[in-house]
């Protein structure tokens, strides 16, 4: 590369897809060709790589003819980077061909384009020279004080060591969920979070604990591989998606094109973005033990470059220790004592703020209704139902964790019940539709039904 002071890792905003950059290629015969490719994939300090989706013109140039030229626009300033290519070989497996595909697949997801999109290889291309063009733009740069730092700093691992400190400290699941997520926003700035834990039995998500929305997200599910958290979920690996909106219009365009092209079974049903209304920026990181799938950590905002490597690095260690609190914290204890003895039912309080909630279980597919809207399904939903069972017709107000292990309809497995998160979500459900009808822990192992009104009970076959 030539000597100047600029680096491919300076160019970083530029990486991001906000702009198409400029590539041109000439065939063997000196034929050029110039297209625009949604992004320049960084791999390292000397290589970058592009997508090769279809069989287009410059693939087959840079075969014949080995060299390229690609033009980048920094998004903040219009500052225009030459790059000199040199193509290097093409990967069809391995690291960088699977974070790539990953990344096309989120968004193709999204979009609903999951059988359009698809990565046939990641091009390699040596860096053989960078320079910065002259009298492209008139804007100022950054000072670097307004630039986010690329790598970590000396206060971020003071940061992470109180963060490990403190959730060391957590004694129950839900202690651990709610500190995780304060400490990101407090300690690391990260405002927007989302924790869901996944559902192996039904190949789904559910968001358990969020911070930072207008609303409480808990019981949303996410299908693996539907979207970023979905191709989390399934591949296991983290996803960093910068630039969504941009990413999400070249898609929706290509789309549009498919449709009237008359390729109508190659479009799906287009999948909404979860949490945040606008989002610019995500990461979603696995939460893994021992190779088994506990969940996913979200994180997003509404600005595009609002995440760096930085962040990805802090996020995958904190996830990692969350990873492991989940798993030993999902296996409470349970109380030695007897189940608590059936007690007598008190009676619906008087006067005219005393109501009725009317609750339904559909047993085609586990899911419980309060007052005509849904509550919750499978086996929080199952759960729920012999509480308000038992509440009704033994006047019972305390179980017990054990008594429910031990019920054999509700279906929980006989290793890593995640009985705990269950109760967590539903807890969070009842807070958000009833917040009359409360399960209140009694200590360890042990929680209470607690109602303000009077309870009807119904059920169907579908």
């Amino acid at each position: 590369m030539k000597s100047n002071a600029l680096t491919i890792e300076d160019l970083w905003p530029c990486l991001q897809g906000m702009i198409p950059a400029a590539l041109s290629t000439c065939s063997k015969d000196g034929v050029p060709n110039v297209t625009y490719v949604s992004q320049v994939h960084y791999v390292d300090s000397g290589h970058v790589a592009l997508s090769h989706q279809f069989f287009n013109k410059t693939h087959r140039n840079v075969r014949e003819h080995p060299y390229a030229c690609a033009m980048l626009l920094d998004p903040r300033t219009l500052q225009a980077y030459r790059l000199q290519l040199r193509f290097d070989h093409s990967e069809t497996a391995g690291p960088l061909f699977e974070s790539m595909s990953l990344q096309l697949q989120a968004i193709a997801s999204h979009s609903g384009m999951t059988s359009v999109f698809r990565l046939l290889a990641a091009d390699v291309y040596a860096v053989t020279s960078l320079e910065r063009v002259e009298g492209f733009t008139s804007l100022p740069t950054p000072p670097p004080s307004e630039l986010p730092s690329r790598l970590f700093v000396a206060e971020d691992l003071e940061r992470l060591r109180l963060i490990s400190e403190r959730l060391n400290r957590c004694e129950t699941l839900g202690e651990l969920l709610e500190t995780a997520l304060q400490l990101l926003d407090e300690r690391l700035g990260f405002r927007h979070t989302i924790i869901l834990l996944a559902d192996d039995a039904n190949a789904t998500l559910t968001a358990i604990a969020s911070r930072g929305y207008p609303e409480n997200g808990a019981g949303s599910e996410v299908g693996f591989g539907d979207g970023l958290i979905g191709m989390v979920a399934r591949s296991k690996r983290a996803l960093h998606l910068s630039a969504i909106d941009h990413s999400l219009r070249y898609a929706r365009a290509v789309r549009e094109q498919a449709k009237a092209s008359g390729n109508t079974a190659a479009v799906c049903r287009e999948i909404p973005l979860p949490g945040l209304s606008g989002t610019a920026c995500q990461i979603g990181v696995p939460l893994v033990t021992r190779g088994r799938l506990t969940g996913v950590l979200v994180v997003e905002s509404q600005e595009p470059l609002a995440f760096m490597p930085r962040e990805d690095s802090l996020l995958t260690i904190i996830a990692a220790q969350l990873a492991t609190g989940i798993e030993q914290l999902s296996r409470d204890l349970d109380d030695s004592t007897p189940a608590a003895p059936v007690q007598s039912k008190p009676a619906p309080p008087s006067g005219a703020s005393a109501r009725t909630r009317h609750f339904c279980f559909f047993h085609a597919d586990d899911c419980v209704f309060v007052d005509g809207d849904y509550l919750i399904r499978n086996v929080p939903g199952r759960i729920l139902w012999r509480l308000l069972i038992q509440h009704r017709d033994e006047g019972r107000v305390e179980f017990t964790n054990r008594e429910l292990r031990m019920d054999p309809w509700l279906g929980l497995p006989e290793v890593k019940d995640n009985l705990e998160s269950r109760l967590i979500l539903l807890r969070k459900r009842l807070e958000q539709k009833c917040p009359d009808i409360r399960l209140i822990p009694r200590g360890r192992g042990r929680f209470a039904l607690e109602t303000e009104g009077a309870i009807a009970l119904s059920e169907k076959a579908g």
